[in-house]
C-alpha cells in the first residue's frame, strides 16, 4: 500500500506504529510525507518513502479543527497544501484528533493560508475582505517560510458558517497557492478522549472527486 503520512503530533504516533509494523514485517507499505519533517521521521522509522503518486490508497491526519460534518481547518504546522494534495489523492483519508479539536462550527482556530511572497500585502488585503483578520506568520520578526518557499497568513474568522464557499473564496485571489479548509476529504474520524476510550466515526458521501 501507499499510506499517505501526515504532519503534526498525531500524525507522528501513526509513523512510529507503522515503523514498528514494518520491522516485524507485519506490514509492507510506503509512505507519502506532507511535509520535510515528516520525511525525515519517516526515514527515522525506515518507512520508504516516494513523492510521485497518481493515487493513495489510505492517509492517517490529524486537524485543528473538525465539525460534525467532517470539515477541518488544518495547516497548524504550515505543511496545508502538500496535506490537501496527499488527502485529495487519497482513496480513504483517517482523521485522528482529540475530543478538544472537535467544534459545533469551525472558525476559532485561525484558518492558515499559503500565499506567495509577490504582492503579500494586496493578498493579505484581499483576504481581510472576506471577513478576517489576517496576520503575516513570523518568526523572529521575519515571515515563515513553507516548505514549497511560500508565506503564511493566518486568518481569523471566529465563525465560518461556509467552510465550502469560503474555499473556495480564498483560493480565487490570485497570490493564494491553497488554504487549511478541508471539505469532503474526510472518510473516517477518530477521536480520543481524556479517559483514554476513542470513538469512530465513518462518513458518506465525501466527494472529494468532484
Amino acid at each position: 500500500m501507499i499510506v499517505g503520512l501526515g504532519t503534526g503530533s498525531t500524525a507522528a504516533f501513526a509513523i512510529a506504529s507503522l515503523g514498528e509494523r514494518l520491522r516485524s514485517g507485519e506490514l509492507r507499505v510506503q509512505g507519502v510525507p506532507t511535509s520535510v519533517a515528516t520525511a525525515r521521521m519517516a526515514s527515522e522509522h525506515s518507512i520508504p518513502v516516494v513523492e510521485d503518486f497518481i493515487q493513495v490508497d489510505l492517509t492517517i491526519d490529524g486537524a485543528d479543527e473538525i465539525d460534525d460534518a467532517g470539515s477541518l481547518i488544518k495547516g497548524g504546522g504550515g505543511a496545508l497544501t502538500r496535506e490537501k494534495i496527499v488527502a485529495s489523492a487519497s482513496a480513504k483519508e483517517i482523521i485522528i484528533v482529540d475530543e478538544t479539536k472537535h467544534v459545533q462550527q469551525l472558525g476559532r482556530f485561525p484558518l492558515p493560508v499559503e500565499i506567495i511572497p509577490f504582492g503579500r500585502d494586496y493578498v493579505i488585503k484581499r483576504l481581510e475582505s472576506l471577513g478576517c483578520r489576517a496576520s503575516l506568520r513570523r518568526a523572529n520578526g521575519s515571515p515563515i517560510q513553507t516548505d514549497n518557499g511560500n508565506y503564511v497568513v493566518d486568518c481569523v474568522f471566529n465563525l465560518i458558517t461556509e467552510p465550502g464557499r469560503l474555499c473556495h473564496e480564498i483560493n480565487n485571489i490570485p497570490g493564494v497557492l491553497e488554504n487549511g479548509l478541508f471539505v469532503g476529504l474526510t472518510d473516517v474520524v477518530v477521536v480520543g478522549f481524556e479517559d483514554g476510550h476513542t470513538e469512530t466515526r465513518h462518513l458518506e458521501g465525501t466527494g472529494k472527486r468532484e
